[in-house]
């Protein structure tokens, strides 16, 4: 199995909607890590799992959709708490999207909060 993983970081705001959220229910920013891992037994006639230079693109691209954003008001989080965990699902959908990399098997998100904690959404492709 081949890996082939990338990461960038930037600064995103949202606050959390559960019932009790104590300071987190307010308005607050977290630096984020974004790490896309993709994985698959077979390369492209190139060597290539997915060319890393497309890859950086697609997460840009992604990334720059979160950037100084608040996530409640963006429609992907619309009636969810925009937990790490939602975060890291719809990242990677967006990531995916457009990203030609037919050797490609699965996916893997990871997001990191601040240093201080981190979730992940594996995903087969």
């Amino acid at each position: 199995m081949y890996t082939v993983t990338v990461r960038r970081s930037f600064v995103a705001q949202h606050f959390l909607t559960v019932p009790d959220p104590g300071p987190e229910g307010d308005l607050h920013s977290h630096r984020y890590a974004a790490e896309v891992r993709l994985e698959g037994a077979e390369l492209n006639e190139y060597g290539y799992l997915a060319d890393i230079d497309a890859v950086e693109e697609r997460l840009d691209a992604t990334v720059g959709r979160y950037r100084d954003a608040t996530l409640n008001d963006l429609p992907a989080f619309e009636g969810l708490n925009p937990s790490l965990e939602h975060f890291a699902r719809i990242f990677g959908r967006r990531f995916w999207d457009g990203l030609d990399a037919p050797e490609v098997e699965s996916l893997t998100v990871e997001l990191r909060e601040d240093d201080v904690a981190r979730a992940s959404h594996r995903r087969e492709v």
